[in-house]
Formats: C-alpha cells, structure tokens, sequence
C-alpha cells in the first residue's frame, strides 16, 4: 500500500511536466530507440527496486524519445490528443483495474458502455438499438464488423460459418474503393476472406458507384461491400446513399469504415458528409482520432446485435454470463479494459454542443492551413478540403520530400509525408482538440521557413 502512495504521486508529477512542455519542446522526439535502450538499462534486475525510483527512472529515461503527439501542433497520421476528461477517466479505469467483459462481474464498467454506446448511436446519427463495441482501434473494428457481415452472408447462402469454417464455403467476394484504407485488407486478411476486389474511385478517392454496380453485376453469391467515411488523403465520402442502395439490391452486407470521419455526424456544419450513411449495416470508428480519448478505443457498431453475437459470442461454463447479455459478445476479447469510460467522460464533458463545436474547429484549421498554404509560393493543395485532411505538393516529389525533411528539422510542428495518386506529398490532419488558431499560424510559419530552406 506504501509503494501505492509513493508511486502514483511521482506518476503524475511527471504527467505534469510532459503535458506543460508542450508549449514549447520540439514536437518531434529529440533521441532514437537506440539512446533510449541504453537510458533504460537493458539488463533485467536481478531483484526488487524501490517503485517510486522505478517510476522516476523510466520518466527521465524515456522523454528524450517522446513525439509531442499531444500537442496542438501534432498533425501526423490521424492522431487525436487526449481531452483532460478522457485522460483523468483513463487514470481511474487503470486504478479501478475491471475486466470489461462480464456484466454481472463488473455490472459498473457494462453500465457505463450502454450508456456512452446509446450517446454514440443518437450523437452519430446511428441506427437505436444497434450493437456498439469497444475494441482496440480502427482495424480491430473493422475486423468486428466484418467479420458479423462474413457470417451473416454466408448463412443467408445456407452456410453456417461457426460450425463449418470457410473450406468449401460459398466464399465472401468483397468489393472495396480503390483508395480504401489498408487496416480494410487486412481485416479481410485476419477474417481468411483473401484480397478484395477494387471498385474505381474519382479524383478525390470517393467510390464510383456506377462501376460498383457494374461490378456488383458479375456476382451473385456473397458479398460485402466496404464503404469509406473520410480518406485518409483527401478526407472525401463516399456516395453512401446511392452506393448502399444499389448494394443492398443485391443483397450485400454494406460496412462503413469511417475511422475518423464518421464523427462529421456530430455537427449540422458537416453531416452532408454523411447522407445515407445510416442505411449500411456496419459502421467502424476510432475514438482516439477525432473524439480524443487515449489509446486505446475503437468503436464498432453493427445494426443487427444477433448478427454481431453469432460472429463474437463465445460460451465457458465458469463465465458468469447475464441473460441480457455481456459485452464480450460484440468483440473478439474476452478480457477487455474499460474503454467506454474515457468516452462517456468526453461526451459528458463536452455534450453534445461541446463535441459539434471540437468537430467545426479541426475542419476550421484545416481549411484555414488550405488558405494560408495557397499563399506560399510555389505550394499546391492537391485535395478538396471538405473535412480535416490537407494534401500538398511543392511541384516535384523531390521538392516536395525535401519540404517534410525541413519541417520535420525545424521541430514547431509534425506533418506527415506521404504519396497520393502517385504524386509525393505533405499532408497535414487537424485531430486534436487543443490545436488553437494559434498553432496553426505557428505552423504556416514553420512551412514558410521549410520551403525558403527546401
């Protein structure tokens, strides 16, 4: 109990400190893994040490290598920084210390996700009473939703999937935009369901729904069909309520990976984004992009609970199940952190004006880096910026690679390189809730001096 009190204290003492330099420190790491290897000691104790001293050496040995993802200047990936609501919430799941997955083992943590999953369902504009589980991320609720859209196709083609596995099945052909994420394949990969096949898409990456039909056309056994909320390039939507008409004619099962875009459902502003998205099936989110909870809670949802149930569920006679049913059942885990709890504190701390208002303010920055890009010379925004992601090319991809080297030198602020169609480019994704105008004019400036020096 000592080593509790003593412990905890140092803990967030240092929390303390990382989160005040960000302010200020350079937001990509200042050392390596290698540095930080030899800072942490690679020899295993041969006994005990003091924990307060455990926790002072790993804090001073590991910020060295610390990215600033935090920060309101971090726009790599499409990473979120975790709101203080979420993060205080996270802290007391670690201290509660609950294993998720049993109702009537932890009846507290399974209130609170049916709670923070009914908020989700009516803030997204999600079907009510649809199925909403908490998994580790993006591709793990992929995964999920796929995997109940696999099992329910194939027992419609007479093929139960639990009791027979897929060898001499009908076999599951999924059709996929050719600019779908990659965590889409390889969802299919861990489900045994193979490559997909690659319907067009237009210039901002959004599925062309006449050669989805077309494609839909040439096969009549089991199929699903993987929609896109937000590329991960240009942020565009795919057409949902055409594309999932037309699926739905031939009976396919229609998943919507919307990692981080599903969220422009929060907001009157943005929610043209999303017409007809609730007449899919599936819907696969990650809650630590744009909602800003920690790592880690991706969030998968399934219309049809059974359907979710058959793929997931699971039976041990030393399980204490609940006749209402247990949240293990809507993921692949049986022990499972309580991911719901850093949501429903982020939802209740902002409501639902607060989570419109966080949603805008990230499309705001973007669009205003979109504008203050176009004054840089020889700067090009490759993409419509319709919703937080900004595209850019310095004319060659040579220039353009040398641009993200500077700015990544430079230290005030991460953007990403990356390559989209076919053309090297510096993309920036607004995520985190504490980015200010601000930072984004801190930025701009740090973009300037990185192209003046390219």
């Amino acid at each position: 109990m000592n080593e509790r009190g003593e412990a905890l204290p140092a803990a967030v003492e240092h929390a303390r400190r990382w989160l005040d330099s960000l302010e200020d420190r350079p937001v990509p790491p200042q050392a390596q893994v290698e540095e930080v290897v030899e800072r942490l000691g690679s020899r295993l104790p041969d006994g005990p040490q003091d924990t307060t001293k455990v926790i002072e050496h790993l804090a001073a040995a590991v910020e060295p290598g610390l990215t600033a993802m935090p920060s309101g200047r971090f726009y790599g990936m499409v990473i979120g920084g975790t709101h203080p609501a979420a993060l205080a919430a996270d802290w007391l799941v670690s201290a509660w210390d609950q294993n998720a997955g049993l109702a009537r083992l932890t009846p507290a943590m399974t209130a609170v996700e049916q709670v923070a999953g009914g908020w989700l369902l009516e803030l997204l504009g999600l079907p009510e009473g649809s199925a909403v589980g908490f998994v580790t991320g993006g591709t793990m609720a992929n995964f999920t939703c796929l995997a109940a859209g696999r099992d329910a196709v194939l027992r419609a083609a007479g093929w139960d999937v639990a009791a027979r596995g897929l060898v001499g099945s009908p076999g599951v052909r999924v059709l996929v935009g050719l600019e779908r994420h990659d965590t889409v394949d390889l969802a299919l990969r861990y489900l045994g369901l193979g490559a997909p096949t690659t319907v067009e898409a237009d210039t901002q990456g959004r599925l062309v729904v006449a050669d989805l039909a077309r494609r839909l056309r040439e096969h009549d056994g089991p199929t699903v069909v993987c929609l896109q909320a937000g590329n991960v390039h240009s942020g565009g939507y795919d057409p949902f309520a055409e594309a999932i008409e037309v699926a739905h004619e031939h009976a396919a099962w229609v998943h919507v990976d919307g990692a981080f875009g599903l969220f422009a459902g929060a907001t009157t502003a943005y929610r043209h984004l999303l017409e007809g998205v609730e007449g899919a099936d599936s819907w696969a989110t990650d809650a630590h992009k744009t909602l800003n909870v920690p790592y880690d809670c991706g969030i998968a949802v399934v219309r049809d609970p059974a359907a979710v149930k058959a793929a997931m569920g699971m039976h041990g006679d030393y399980l204490i199940h609940d006749e209402a049913g247990d949240p293990f059942e809507k993921v692949p885990e049986l022990s499972r952190r309580a991911r719901s709890v850093p949501v429903y504190a982020v939802l209740a701390a902002l409501g639902r004006i607060g989570v419109a208002d966080l949603v805008e303010r990230m499309a705001g920055h973007a669009a205003a880096f979109a504008r203050g890009i176009e004054e840089i010379p020889g700067a090009e925004v490759l993409n419509d910026v319709v919703f937080t992601q900004v595209c850019v090319s310095f004319g060659d991809d040579d220039r353009t690679r040398a641009v993200v080297d500077r700015l990544l030198a430079d230290g005030e602020a991460w953007m990403s390189g990356s390559v989209w169609r076919g053309r090297a480019v510096l993309r920036i994704s607004v995520s985190n809730w504490s980015t200010t105008e601000s930072d984004v004019r801190r930025s701009l400036r740090a973009l300037t001096r990185a192209v003046a020096m390219a």
